[in-house]
């Protein structure tokens, strides 16, 4: 798919996006094309042409209707927490920002179920169900600022994928504006589809190249009435890792499932001036949690975990069941990507692999890092296979870290795809990693996913420059 042409903003063009959109939706000041010109990826910056903020799905279907026929890009923008460079306009243009659509529409407690707009903060979101005794189970780390569109965007997940899923699980219909300016149900508010293609899963993870979400309908499942957290500590990465794959062996399925490494529970500690014990030998944890109805179930699962950590080596296990306790662990786990941020020049990569192969994941990250120079912090998602990895600049030189870190990064989703996993499992491919799909996937797999986005976008006008 070769670039197209695009048509630079004109005063005229300026003009008719603001007659389509309202004048107090357009900003041109350079502070705002400053503000929106990054996310959360690294240090890098593409300036929009004007920002729009439309209010209402009309807004949105009559910018794109007018910006597809004068072949203008546009790029939609959520909370702007992304890592991949999906919100990025890199060839300028329009930057929709979906901030203004923050309404939770209906919470439907008879059929647990939920409209909502794509601006609404995750949080805020599981909060308002949790005040009914609902659960909506996708909680990614920045579940405090990411919006609920952009995760639909990402098909993102968080710690309790391991038991609830992916928020695949939890859409069950949108309406999307086409970039054509066209607006669609994707499917139906039903549990079951079966109804043709299921264009909602498409829409899912698609990075915002196919349409522009405006309403959600998502699941909802009864909340559990308790939980507790354990935390095992181990002298080695590849024990810990190892123990992930033996607790489901073990017919236990716990809600959540995470590994740290203890660089990054260091630079946890500084960072947010928390006080934790951590005792000389130990270079890994997995923070476990269980949740459910029944107190005596969940305790007869801590102890079978309890026994499977003992046999891998597991040297101490901290449990905890007050909502403080918890709390400090959970605030542990969910600002590390902050405090290694806050610590170096790093790149984040998200890569994901059958369970059993994490040991083998790990040790390769190291050997990788060695020969090419960099050192790495890994922490994720381990009950599900998701491991962040974190490459940090260390001793690297600017040339080495400009021109020779990308054969490293290669090599890295070289092993990954080896292992039979993928090169993101929840952070998208957006601009950063798309030169790494090749790695995973064959011309016949990039050519069909270039068809879908020719069906959808015939003039490549929607987030251009991902993915592919």
């Amino acid at each position: 798919m070769s670039t197209p042409s695009y048509t630079k903003i004109t005063p005229a063009l300026l003009d008719q996006i603001a007659a389509a959109v309202g004048a107090g939706n357009v900003f041109t000041d350079q502070g705002s094309l400053a503000d929106y010109s990054h996310d959360e990826t690294e240090d890098l910056r593409y300036y929009p042409e004007v920002v729009v903020k439309p209010a209402d799905t009309a807004g949105v279907a009559a910018l794109m209707k007018l910006c597809n026929e004068n072949h203008v890009p546009v790029t939609p923008r959520g909370g702007g927490t992304g890592l991949s460079g999906g919100a990025l306009p890199v060839f300028g243009g329009v930057l929709l920002s979906m901030e203004r659509f923050k309404s939770i529409l209906s919470i439907d407690t008879d059929n647990l179920q939920a409209t909502v707009e794509p601006g609404v903060i995750t949080e805020e979101f599981i909060n308002a169900v949790g005040e009914k005794d609902l659960l909506y189970p996708v909680d990614p780390s920045s579940k405090g600022s990411c919006f609920i569109g952009g995760n639909v965007a990402h098909g993102s997940g968080g710690p309790r994928v391991v038991k609830y899923g992916t928020i695949r699980e939890y859409i069950l219909n949108l309406e999307v504006v086409l970039p054509t300016g066209e607006v669609i149900w994707t499917g139906a508010n039903t549990l079951k589809y079966a109804s043709g293609y299921n264009l909602t899963q498409l829409m899912i993870g698609s990075e915002g190249t196919l349409g522009v979400v405006t309403k959600i309908v998502t699941k909802l499942i009864p909340k559990s009435e308790f939980s507790v957290v354990m935390l095992g500590s181990f002298p080695e990465n590849e024990t810990a890792c190892a123990a992930v794959s033996a607790i489901f062996r073990a017919g236990i399925t716990p809600s959540a499932l995470e590994f740290m490494e203890r660089r990054g529970v260091e630079w946890v500690i500084h960072y947010n001036d928390i006080k934790f014990d951590l005792k000389d030998g130990i270079n890994a944890f997995l923070m476990i949690e269980f949740d459910g109805n029944d107190m005596d179930t969940i305790f007869k699962d801590c102890e079978k975990v309890n026994a499977v950590l003992e046999s891998f080596g597991c040297t101490d296990v901290l449990f905890a069941d007050t909502a403080q306790q918890k709390e400090e662990l959970w605030k542990m786990r969910r600002t590390m990507a902050e405090s290694v941020k806050s610590n170096s020049v790093y790149k984040e990569e998200d890569t994901v692999v059958p369970r059993a192969a994490l040991p083998k994941l790990i040790n390769g990250i190291k050997e990788i890092g060695s020969r090419y120079g960099f050192e790495s912090v890994c922490y994720g998602h381990a009950g599900d296979g998701n491991l962040h990895i974190n490459i940090i600049k260390a001793g690297m030189s600017d040339a080495d870290w400009k021109d020779r870190l990308k054969e490293g990064i290669a090599e890295l989703f070289e092993l990954t795809a080896a292992l039979g996993g993928t090169i993101s499992g929840e952070h998208g491919i957006g601009l950063v990693q798309k030169e790494f799909m090749p790695i995973k996937y064959s011309e016949i797999h990039l050519n069909l996913m270039r068809s879908i986005k020719s069906v959808f976008d015939p003039n490549s006008i929607l987030n251009p420059g991902k993915i592919f």
